[in-house]
C-alpha cells in the first residue's frame, strides 16, 4: 500500500510575494469594497476607506513618506510587461525650455529649445526615471551653451539611469538677418537646427542637422520654354518649386563647426535659396539666379555632397532633399549618405513628408 506524505510548503520568494501583491491591489481597486471583505476579511487594510475629497493644502511631504510611495515604473523584474527585450532607446521627447547658443555672428543666443533624450534600457529593468533627464536639462541650461549643455545632460543621466547607451537631441529655429538680392532691404531667416549627441558604448558622435530651403528651377523646362521662345515666338516659363534639403553632418571631435559655417557651405552649393524681403528688382534678381541655377534632385543632393567633403570639420554626413514639384503631383527625392553614421536599409515611411516647409 502506497501512502502519500503532504509535501511541506515552500516559503515564496520575496519576488513572489511582491508579484502577487501587484496583482491583489490591481484586483481590489477595480472591485467593490463588500468584495474584497468578503475575500480577505483578515486583512481590513485592503478594503479602502471612505477618501476625503478636499485638496489638503497644508500637508508636507518628509523623507519617511516618500520612501513609502510606490515606485512602479522602477519595480523588479516580475513587473515586466511584455517580452524581457532591450530597448534601444527610450525617454522623453519634445520637452520644452530655454537653452543658450553661442553663435558666429549674432553673438549669443537664448532660444526656445524642443529636447527629445533617451537611454537604452537593459531587458531585465523595468522602466526608467524619466524626470531626471529634464532635472538634468534644468541643471545645466542656465550655465552651459550648446552642445556643453548636452555634454554634462549626458553624462548625469546615463549615470543616474545606469545605461549602456544613450542620445540626447535639441531642436530650434536659429535667426539669420539676410540682405535681399538687389534693394538693400534686410530681413530675418529662420532656420530649424537640430544638435544631437549620440553616445554608444563611451563612444560619443556630435552631429548636426540644417533644413535649408530653396528654389529649384527644373532644367530640362528651362530648356523647352527657351525652345518655344526660338523656334516658334511662344511666350513659355520653365516650373520652379520651393525645395527642402535636410543636411546631416557629424563635427569632427575637436572641431568647431558654427551654425553659419554649415549656412555657408549649402548657400555655396545651391545659392537659389528662397527669399524674405522682396522688392521688383528683387524678384526679377531671383528670376535670373534661378535661371542660372537650374537644378535636378540629383543635382542637388551632389552639389551639397561636393560641398560637404570639401569641409575637414565634418566627418559623416547625409543629404536629403525634396524637390515638391509644380509640374507633377507628386514630389521629386534623393538621398545621399557617406560613411557609416547615416546608413540605412530602410527608411522612414514618413521621412519626406517631415521636409515640407511651414512659413
Amino acid at each position: 500500500m502506497n501512502i502519500l506524505t503532504p509535501v511541506a510548503e515552500r516559503l515564496p520568494s520575496r519576488e513572489e510575494a511582491e508579484e502577487a501583491l501587484a496583482v491583489l491591489r490591481r484586483w481590489a481597486t477595480h472591485t467593490p469594497a463588500s468584495d474584497v471583505a468578503a475575500l480577505a476579511p483578515e486583512a481590513p487594510a485592503l478594503v479602502y476607506p471612505d477618501l476625503s475629497r478636499a485638496y489638503p493644502r497644508t500637508f508636507t511631504v518628509d523623507e519617511a513618506y516618500k520612501a513609502s510611495l510606490p515606485d512602479l515604473q522602477n519595480g523588479p523584474a516580475s513587473l515586466i510587461v511584455g517580452a524581457k527585450a532591450v530597448i534601444q532607446h527610450v525617454g522623453i521627447s519634445n520637452f520644452r525650455l530655454p537653452i543658450r547658443y553661442h553663435t558666429r555672428d549674432n553673438g549669443d543666443l537664448q532660444l526656445e529649445t524642443s529636447v527629445t533624450g533617451t537611454v537604452s534600457l537593459e531587458a531585465e529593468k523595468k522602466g526608467i526615471n524619466m524626470s531626471r533627464i529634464m532635472r538634468s536639462f534644468y541643471a545645466h541650461a542656465e550655465k552651459s551653451f550648446s552642445f556643453e549643455v548636452i555634454e554634462r545632460a549626458l553624462e548625469d543621466y546615463k549615470r543616474d539611469l545606469e545605461s549602456f547607451d544613450a542620445r540626447i537631441q535639441m531642436r530650434f529655429s536659429f535667426p539669420v538677418k539676410v540682405p535681399s538680392l538687389r534693394s538693400g532691404l534686410t530681413g530675418w531667416q529662420y532656420y530649424d537646427i537640430a544638435l544631437e549627441l549620440v553616445d554608444r558604448g563611451g563612444v560619443r558622435k556630435e552631429i548636426m542637422h540644417l533644413d535649408f530651403v530653396y528654389s529649384s528651377t527644373c532644367p530640362c523646362s528651362l530648356e523647352l520654354s527657351e525652345h518655344a521662345r526660338r523656334e516658334r515666338g511662344q511666350l513659355a516659363t520653365p516650373h520652379s518649386q520651393r525645395s527642402v534639403a535636410r543636411i546631416s553632418v557629424e563635427v569632427r571631435q575637436g572641431k568647431c563647426l558654427w551654425f553659419e559655417d554649415l549656412l555657408d557651405l549649402v548657400r555655396s552649393a545651391v545659392p537659389t535659396e528662397t527669399q524674405v524681403m522682396v522688392k521688383r528688382e528683387d524678384e526679377q534678381a531671383f528670376a535670373e539666379l534661378n535661371a542660372a541655377n537650374p537644378i535636378f534632385v540629383e543635382d542637388a543632393a551632389r552639389s551639397f555632397c561636393q560641398a560637404l567633403q570639401s569641409d575637414p570639420r565634418i566627418g559623416d554626413f547625409r543629404v536629403v532633399a525634396s524637390h515638391q514639384e509644380s509640374l507633377h503631383s507628386h514630389d521629386a527625392v534623393s538621398v545621399l549618405t557617406e560613411g557609416p553614421t547615416f546608413a540605412a536599409e530602410s527608411l522612414d515611411p514618413r521621412l519626406f513628408s517631415s521636409l515640407y516647409h511651414v512659413g
